[in-house]
């Protein structure tokens, strides 16, 4: 299908009004592929992929963004990232239960939702803290940036086992904003108009359905909400499921450890194997890879000697 694994950027033509629409198929089907999540819990957790994408292409930068949820709930973690190039990995630990709650308080015992951007070589990193008071995702996100100093901003998302997406709308600054009339002259759009204009499409984006929102290609949705206004359809940019492990930083956490700790695992294991919580993938390390870690000979391992299992 097409608009699927992807993310459309839209501008409205007379008013400081931005938009993007994301849709995960590939990249979301990739991201379960080694779990099987409560229906809730994946819904909850496909939504803030979903929300990584959209709030992380309002950004410039280079680094990740991620939304990260930790309480004492059925849903004790949560996280879901996303890179500047679009390239997302999450995952959420939770406690088996006969029945969850369906709202994010609930799901995460009154915990904490936080907000992170920070660079690749992390020498920058901003955090904001999301109150958790909505049902949804993005209820609460709506609520952090009306209280915040950012820009205002609505999010309106929906995940299932098919598939995860959002729509997002942003009201730039509109200082000295000018907008060309039919006859292509310009001229100055007041502050009243921005926000009656800012009303008008928050109030038709709540309009639209989750299944619209899922099935309907992004020039549909468009044409669905906003029929009366000139918007600017820019092309779309992949989407796709990345995740950022390797044996090298494997290497990094396991000195970290120490000596001690790891050698214990090996004698009773007789091996030392890492599982990446987000791709499962395994990194194994025997005896004569546990004392080259610790030798002060010792250099970073090579991609030829990964293993697989």
């Amino acid at each position: 299908m097409h608009d699927r694994d992807c993310l459309h950027r839209f501008l409205f033509e007379h008013y400081p009004i931005r938009g993007h629409i994301v849709h995960l198929d590939a990249s979301w089907r990739a991201l379960l592929e080694h779990r099987e999540y409560p229906p809730v819990i994946r819904d909850t957790l496909g939504e803030a992929v979903a929300a990584s994408v959209l709030l992380a292409a309002t950004l410039k930068f280079d680094g990740t963004l991620s939304l990260q949820l930790k309480g004492q709930g059925p849903m004790h973690l949560m996280l879901a990232q996303c890179s500047d190039a679009l390239g997302v990995r999450a995952v959420a630990r939770y406690k088996e239960a006969e029945q969850y709650g369906r709202d994010l308080a609930s799901l995460s015992g009154e915990g904490s939702l936080t907000v992170t951007v920070e660079n690749e070589d992390l020498s920058q990193r901003y955090q904001g803290i999301v109150p958790l008071n909505g049902e949804r995702l993005s209820e609460c996100l709506r609520s952090y940036f009306e209280s915040s100093e950012q820009l205002p901003t609505r999010l309106w998302l929906h995940a299932d086992e098919n598939g995860a997406s959002g729509l997002l709308l942003q009201r730039l600054s509109d200082d000295s904003v000018q907008s060309r009339s039919a006859g292509g002259r310009l001229h100055e759009v007041n502050r009243a108009e921005i926000d009656d204009a800012w009303h008008r499409v928050q109030l038709l984006g709540d309009t639209l359905k989750p299944e619209e929102l899922q099935t309907l290609s992004d020039r549909n949705i468009l044409r669905r909400l906003f029929a009366e206004d000139d918007v600017r359809l820019f092309e779309p940019a992949p989407v796709f499921f990345r995740c950022r492990c390797s044996r090298d930083r494997v290497v990094g956490m396991l000195r970290a450890l120490g000596p001690d700790e790891v050698r214990s695992v090996l004698a009773e294991q007789g091996h030392v194997e890492v599982r990446c919580d987000f791709c499962n993938r395994a990194y194994r390390f025997d005896s004569v890879d546990v004392e080259q870690l610790f030798s002060h000979a010792a250099t970073p391992a090579t991609d030829a000697s990964e293993r697989r299992h």
